[in-house]
């Protein structure tokens, strides 16, 4: 196939069906009205009609029955919308995240890990606009290492870190624990056991992120608890998309937090190989340095603890 048509099919270049078209049947679901549904995403209802006309043309089903009393989503329009209500819903907090990274002037910036700023800081970001839509945030992001340095030099007034341990002279909140788990690409000789030891672990050059991160300061604490010291690593890289897309190339086994290759499992990417005795676990934590944090780190704090509903200072 030309290289011009596997573009121009791709979703989300204006190919098939696209977000705007997305939000249209969810705001037509939500109102019962094309006309109202145009007006409260901004756009004129000639606009409108002649995306959903095109979706349609494009898709082979009509996804809105129109009436002079309003509009309905078809069985078809109901089926898209639920397939798109997750990717809406992704697209909403990555739009929060990004503009996050823009205001260099923010009154609050945050510093994060990467795993939190890749999987739970966006939907924190998201209901703190909601709750808060005059808080104006700043995102940084780098390894938990970096993100104490930001707020030891004060170019960072909260801070997101996973790891073991908290370091001193913080005030800290406990929003969460991570589970680490090992990954192989599915061809792996490790694919095809049940469960490894402790010991084979540490001994095997594993695919590990740089000193500094707290992925790597877990697996290399809890090591020690069991006795162990790990081996060199196969490789040190500075991402997690780049220690995933080594672990599926079939490089070397890898430790990752399990939120960063859910998808990976499911798709059949990866495999995941038990280890024997309890995973490696890690707290999440939000630390800030000043003795009273401003109203819109202690509302993004309070959004974080959410699912636990506890506070653990220190």
């Amino acid at each position: 196939m030309p290289q011009s048509e596997v573009v121009a099919d791709r979703w989300f270049v204006d190919g098939l069906v696209d977000l705007v078209t997305f939000e249209l049947l969810e705001q037509i679901a939500r109102t019962g009205s094309q006309t109202a549904a145009a007006t409260a995403m901004g756009v004129s209802q000639q606009a409108a009609s002649a995306r959903l006309v095109r979706a349609e043309r494009l898709l082979g089903h009509p996804l809105v029955h129109r009436a002079i009393g309003g509009s309905v989503l078809t069985e078809h329009g109901g089926m898209v919308l639920e397939w798109a209500t997750p990717v809406l819903d992704a697209a909403r907090r990555a739009a929060v995240s990004l503009d996050a990274l823009r205001h260099s002037d923010a009154p609050l910036t945050i510093a994060a890990s990467q795993t939190v700023a890749e999987f739970l800081l966006p939907g924190w970001l998201q209901a703190l606009r909601r709750e808060h839509p005059d808080a104006v945030v700043r995102l940084v992001s780098g390894n938990s290492d970096d993100v104490v340095a930001r707020l030891r030099s004060g170019t960072a007034q909260l801070g997101f870190i996973e790891g073991p341990t908290v370091p001193a002279g913080f005030s800290s909140s406990t929003v969460g624990h991570d589970e680490l788990v090992v990954v192989v690409a599915p061809d792996h000789e490790w694919a095809a056991l049940g469960a490894v030891s402790p010991a084979l672990l540490a001994a095997t050059p594993l695919l590990l992120r740089e000193p500094g991160s707290g992925t790597r300061a877990t697996l290399e604490e809890w090591l020690r608890h069991a006795g162990l010291g790990a081996s060199a690593p196969a490789a040190e890289l500075g991402t997690t998309s780049a220690i995933r897309a080594a672990a599926i190339a079939g490089v070397a086994p890898a430790v990752l937090s399990g939120r960063a290759v859910r998808e990976d499992l499911a798709a059949g990417r990866l495999r995941q190989v038990a280890v024997h005795g309890a995973a490696p676990r890690r707290r999440l934590v939000a630390l800030w340095s000043a003795s009273q944090i401003g109203a819109a780190a202690r509302a993004l704090v309070e959004i974080a603890l959410r699912p636990s509903r506890r506070l653990q200072h220190r």
